[in-house]
Order: structure tokens, then C-alpha cells, then sequence
């Protein structure tokens, strides 16, 4: 018996120290993975720091994503480079599309970035967005959206004059059709489904206005998001509600000017005022009529995403 009590107690034993030992060996390995864990957070948040205590030249490569080298915001954009002293920087030029790329894949893997803007843009609608404050005013204050027709339309075309002459919407109705087509939808479709959902505003365009059988309009356009909108929506009313035949024209900003004021086109809808589209307004003046704004409360600018620490144009001085 006591034999037997000695074998027990000699077993208990064994077992204890071995579960004893088997603690200390899990407490040495945990203790050691979180050693290495909080290692590998340290020289996360180290590179982090590192990377945040670059200037933020270095960071985007002193690069501007821009849009098509004729458009007003280039323009603008080059004499910024110029005005706040920022001679290591480049402003790449490129398209509209291009640049609402190039922004998409920086936002998505939370990557600094800093691009040309304009609103009203589906951009803003769809990235948390912010524009860097421009302390010397090259980029001057909210603009409007004008329509502008060739020289002779009210008589030529009076009922397209008409129209175009009482042509007036929101921002947001804008950013509205924007944002349809930036998700796939053909432009005429989502500017057909827009004027279906705003019967109201449209009638307004067109009361009192006599339809004709088939007489063709040319509108001229920049391939910019905004002015795909405003035009299709344009262009749509013309042929649904008034019974016109709408040829459109895609072209850069000066060879649109050209156009209206030469004859070539019969209207325009994109003429950004009184900044960004100014050289081309005071060139042809004279040429063309001004029917006043389409849209009001635009702007221009550098724009970047929320999360990078920079808030004014000032702070891209390289250091």
C-alpha cells in the first residue's frame, strides 16, 4: 500500500514539473514573438515618421497630375509653378480621364497625390477630397459655367437660341449625370434619365419655345467630365423636346473658341469664366454672343486627398 502511495505521489510529481515546464516554454515563446511583433511596429511607424518628415515634393515626385495641355487650369497651374516659386516641380499634362486614374489608384492605396481639380466633379462625390488654399489668387475666385452661340443663331436657329438662352442648372444637378456615366452609363442615357427625373425644370427651359423638323446644331465641347454632362443634357433636350438634329463636336478648349467665333459651331455650354477660359474670351470678343451663366458656383484649383497633411499651395516649396 504504501509502495503504491509512493508510485502515486512520484507520478503527481512528474506530471506537476512537466506541466511547469511546459508553461515556461510557451511564456519564453510568446514573450519572444511579442519582442518581434512590437520590433516590426517600431520600424513601421519609424518608416512612417521618415516618410512624413519628407517634403512632399519628394514624396509625389515633384509631379502635378494634370489634364489636356490647352485647357485654362493648365494654364493657371503653370503660372502657380511660376508665381509660388516652385522650380523643381512639373506639371505632366495628359487628359481629364487620365488624371481621374491616376487619382483613383493613389486614393485607393491611401498614396499621396496632388491633381489638377474643378467642381462641380464626381470626384468629390466619390473621394474625400480638399484643395489646397491659394494665398496669392492665381486661381481667382468661384466662376461660372457661360454659354456661348456664334454670331447670327437668333436668326439663323431662333428656337435653339431660345432654349440655349434659358439653359440653366444646378452644381448639383450636374455632379448628378457626372456620377452616372463615371459608373458605366453611356452619357446620352444618363443625361435622357436626368431629364426624365426633372420634367419641372426642363418645361421651364422650353415653355413658350416653337419645336422645328429637323434643322441641325452643332455644340462644341472639351472632353472634361463636367462639359460631357452639360452637353449630352443639352443636347438631348434639342432633339427629344424641340426636334432638332445635334451633331457634336469634342475638341481642346482653343480650337472650341475657333469654332464658335469662326462659325464652325453653332454653341458651346463649357466656357469657364471669367479665369479659366479669359485668354480665349478676350482673343475672340466680339465674335461670338455671351448668353450669360449656365451654372454658377465653379472652381479651380490643386487638389489633393484629405489625408495628406498639406493645406496650402505654400506648403509644396521645396525644403
Amino acid at each position: 500500500m504504501k509502495k503504491t502511495m509512493k508510485h502515486s505521489l512520484f507520478a503527481l510529481l512528474s506530471a506537476v514539473l512537466l506541466v511547469a515546464g511546459c508553461g515556461n516554454g510557451t511564456e519564453t515563446t510568446n514573450t519572444s514573438a511579442n519582442n518581434t511583433t512590437s520590433e516590426n511596429n517600431s520600424q513601421g511607424e519609424a518608416a512612417e515618421q521618415q516618410s512624413e518628415a519628407k517634403p512632399v515634393g519628394e514624396l509625389v515626385d515633384y509631379k502635378i497630375v494634370g489634364i489636356d495641355p490647352g485647357a485654362g487650369l493648365m494654364k493657371s497651374t503653370a503660372k502657380v509653378i511660376e508665381e509660388y516659386g516652385l522650380e523643381k516641380w512639373e506639371l505632366v499634362e495628359g487628359s481629364g480621364a487620365a488624371m481621374t486614374a491616376a487619382l483613383k489608384d493613389a486614393y485607393e492605396d491611401k498614396k499621396p497625390i496632388i491633381v489638377t481639380g474643378w467642381t462641380p466633379h464626381w470626384k468629390f462625390s466619390k473621394f474625400d477630397l480638399k484643395y489646397l488654399e491659394d494665398p496669392k489668387g492665381i486661381y481667382g475666385a468661384a466662376e461660372q459655367i457661360h454659354t456661348i452661340v456664334k454670331k447670327g443663331l437668333k436668326e439663323e436657329q431662333p428656337s435653339a437660341h431660345a432654349f440655349l438662352d434659358n439653359f440653366s442648372w444646378e452644381p448639383s444637378d450636374m455632379e448628378t449625370v457626372m456620377v452616372e456615366v463615371m459608373e458605366g452609363k453611356e452619357p446620352q442615357q444618363a443625361a435622357k434619365d436626368w431629364i426624365a427625373n426633372n420634367e419641372e425644370k426642363v418645361n421651364k427651359w422650353i415653355e413658350g419655345v416653337e419645336p422645328v423638323d429637323g434643322a441641325t446644331i452643332t455644340l462644341g465641347y472639351v472632353a472634361w467630365d463636367s462639359e460631357i454632362a452639360s452637353t449630352n443634357v443639352v443636347k438631348a433636350v434639342l432633339e427629344d423636346k424641340l426636334g432638332y438634329k445635334v451633331e457634336m463636336s469634342q475638341v481642346e478648349a482653343g480650337p472650341m473658341w475657333v469654332g464658335v467665333a469662326e462659325g464652325d459651331l453653332d454653341a458651346i455650354v463649357a466656357a469657364w469664366l471669367p479665369t479659366t477660359h479669359a485668354d480665349y474670351y478676350k482673343e475672340y470678343e466680339g465674335k461670338f454672343e455671351d448668353l450669360g451663366p449656365n451654372l454658377d458656383g465653379t472652381k479651380i484649383g490643386l487638389v489633393v486627398p484629405a489625408y495628406m497633411e498639406i493645406d496650402s499651395i505654400e506648403d509644396l516649396k521645396a525644403e
